[in-house]
């Protein structure tokens, strides 16, 4: 008997996802970062081998982490799935979505505004978020929001979405026969 647990080693079973937090206070140790466990653990849970989160200062920190883990890094050992979290407000150091749309070969914005529709549910900041999401190689990206529930409602939209995303970035999807 299959359980959803079985089914979520399946999508994940042989790939890798990161997780990058933009958050200059929680780089100094002045805070504690909420959000990178609560990705790491889900994307584990999804079946994703990800090492603890990637925790950098807000501004150019935030492209140099992308930079290794999508150039860099070779691309057979590239992540499946980064996800970043925070630097995507208004504040003068907040271009994580900057950062990642340079490094994209192509934009996926349905994705972000299906998180904003999401977080209006509960907050009208929700819509601050400058956040992009796409593609590069084989490799998924995301910018959550920086708040933990920012992170739930980015979780709750992209998981059912998750695998969907993984076979059609890998072009393993089955379109089924053309007329």
């Amino acid at each position: 008997m299959s359980t959803d647990n079985d089914n979520a080693e399946l999508l994940g079973a042989g790939r890798s996802a990161a997780v990058i937090i933009a958050s200059t206070s929680a780089a100094r140790g002045e805070a504690v970062d909420t959000t990178g466990p609560i990705l790491v653990e889900w994307l584990r849970g999804r079946g994703y081998e990800t090492p603890d989160a990637i925790v950098v200062r807000d501004g150019e920190p935030v492209g140099e982490a992308l930079r290794a883990l999508l150039i860099d890094t070779p691309g057979e050992d590239r992540p499946r799935i980064i996800v970043t979290s925070g630097g995507t407000g208004l504040a003068p150091d907040d271009r994580t979505p900057e950062f990642t749309a340079e490094l994209l070969e192509r934009q996926s914005p349905g994705l972000v505004y299906a998180m904003w529709r999401k977080g209006l549910e509960s907050t009208t900041s929700a819509v601050m978020s400058r956040g992009v999401a796409g593609v590069r190689g084989r490799s998924f990206v995301i910018n959550f929001p920086g708040s933990k529930g920012g992170v739930k409602d980015g979780i709750t939209v992209i998981d059912d979405l998750l695998e969907h995303i993984q076979t059609s970035v890998e072009d393993t999807t089955d379109h089924g026969p053309r007329v």
